[in-house]
């Protein structure tokens, strides 16, 4: 653990006896949050993690195409890559560059283990890539593209957005024909185009847009964005279904993440062209998003009908591109109550959270990216308060 000891050193914060501001209290419970993470998923002489604490001999994996039963000592990518937004997240809220050498010398090594150069294009596989060959998910290469492309635009490092560039021509491999275009989930695996893998992908292209002005973004953007809104939406409320696959069935189970993407696609949509059809899509997405995917207790107290505290993360990204255009403070303010909640109430000794913000359910094992999500919530919203 010397490795990770030092880390902490690193990232380390002494607090001292003051009253703090609501800005800092959330960056306090962010910072706090991920020196738990790397206490608690922290492998010795590693720049990986472990999937679960208290680690698990047998994982019962459901995010990936088949569900498996692993013994894998490692993490696959999709929890790995949350601890990259979670460094952007506090390098964005802070400008400490302790998050950057964070960044650079802990989470981007530990990415490269699962950087798959032996098919192309190349991508990030599903798997540390010393393991043999596994799965390559769109969704997972366009969250880590974001995330590179973020990093780009604070940072101006070129090696950030050769990156990004890297992965969006995988994500253009991914695209054909059928169905009329639109984003596979996986490569592997084509048999459905998924919101997961469409709405990111459209945030992703406007993204590079914006960090290199090359109209060629914008398009595929705008294209993308098309796509998803004529064969995935629900007319009748704005939201989101899951996937199409394609035969034409559409499943229409709705996820947090799926419309949170679409929500803030709509928003840099209009930020970038300023024709109000976007904006007026992106308020009435958020407005669906709030009433379908929030729940208002007995006590008066909001909470998050989703499990999967990472979806609602995401869906986060969208409520704060709104609120930085029309500065409504409903949706930011019921995230600020909802994470108050957490932090009083689903905390563990080890300052590791549950899914469960309300704290009613506790977890026996907690989950990587769970706490990567969490990091990643206190560190986005604490400008905003």
């Amino acid at each position: 653990m010397k490795h990770y000891l030092f880390l902490f050193m690193l990232i380390g914060f002494i607090y001292p006896t003051k009253a703090f501001s609501k800005n800092e209290v959330f960056i306090k419970r962010a910072q706090q949050t991920l020196d738990s993470l790397y206490k608690y998923y922290g492998i010795s002489h590693s720049y990986l993690l472990s999937e679960n604490y208290p680690i698990q001999k047998h994982n019962n994996i459901t995010y990936l195409a088949s569900q498996t039963q692993s013994s894998n000592k490692y993490s696959y990518l999709w929890p790995f890559s949350g601890t990259f937004s979670a460094v952007n997240s506090l390098y964005f809220s802070t400008d400490d560059k302790r998050y950057i050498q964070l960044l650079n010398n802990s989470v981007l090594k530990g990415l490269n283990n699962y950087l798959d150069k032996t098919r192309k294009p190349t991508a990030y596989a599903s798997y540390i890539k010393k393991a043999g060959k596994s799965d390559r998910f769109y969704d997972d290469n366009i969250w880590i593209g974001i995330d590179f492309t973020d990093i780009y635009s604070k940072t101006k490092n070129r090696k950030y957005i050769s990156k990004a560039k890297m992965i969006w021509n995988f994500i253009e491999s991914g695209i054909d024909n059928k169905l009329n275009g639109g984003v596979y989930w996986c490569e592997q695996k084509k048999n459905s185009k998924n919101t997961c893998s469409n709405a990111p992908a459209s945030v992703f292209a406007l993204k590079l847009f914006l960090a290199t002005s090359d109209s060629s973004y914008l398009k595929k953007g705008k294209d993308i964005y098309e796509w998803t809104k004529s064969h995935l939406r629900d007319q009748s409320d704005d939201l989101y279904y899951d996937n199409i696959s394609l035969n034409g069935r559409i499943d229409k189970t709705k996820y947090p993440y799926n419309s949170g993407q679409m929500l803030q696609a709509a928003v840099l949509l209009y930020r970038i062209t300023n024709d109000s059809c976007y904006l007026y899509d992106a308020q009435r997405i958020a407005k669906s998003c709030y009433n379908y995917f929030f729940v208002l207790k007995n006590n008066n107290e909001i909470a998050l009908k989703e499990e999967n505290i990472w979806f609602s993360t995401v869906m986060l990204r969208g409520f704060i591109e709104l609120y930085n255009i029309d500065h409504q403070p409903q949706y930011i303010e019921a995230f600020h109550q909802i994470l108050d909640t957490a932090w009083n109430k689903a905390r563990d000794t080890n300052g590791l959270l549950n899914h469960d913000c309300t704290g009613n359910t506790k977890d026996k094992t907690k989950w990587l990216l769970t706490q990567a999500a969490y990091v990643e919530m206190y560190a986005r919203l604490a400008p905003l308060l």
